[in-house]
């Protein structure tokens, strides 16, 4: 997922994606405990974008305080 496409989610498709993510993030860690992780890859790009997702986050946060 790029920094654009975060960007343009807005704030209730972000919780929902980070949620998806974090879940996603969960069950590849579980996979690569007890079984073959196909590719080990996916963990890094998943942490990233979560990542992202929060670093998008906090910048409206901080973008709302300003305000």
């Amino acid at each position: 997922m790029k920094i654009n496409d975060v960007r343009q989610l807005n704030d209730d498709e972000l919780n929902v994606e980070l949620a998806r993510l974090r879940r996603h993030l969960f069950d590849l860690r579980s996979q690569a405990v007890t079984e073959k992780l196909e590719d080990p890859a996916m963990i890094t790009q998943a942490r990233r974008d979560v990542a992202r997702i929060l670093t998008v986050q906090r910048q409206r946060e901080l973008e709302n305080q300003n305000k």
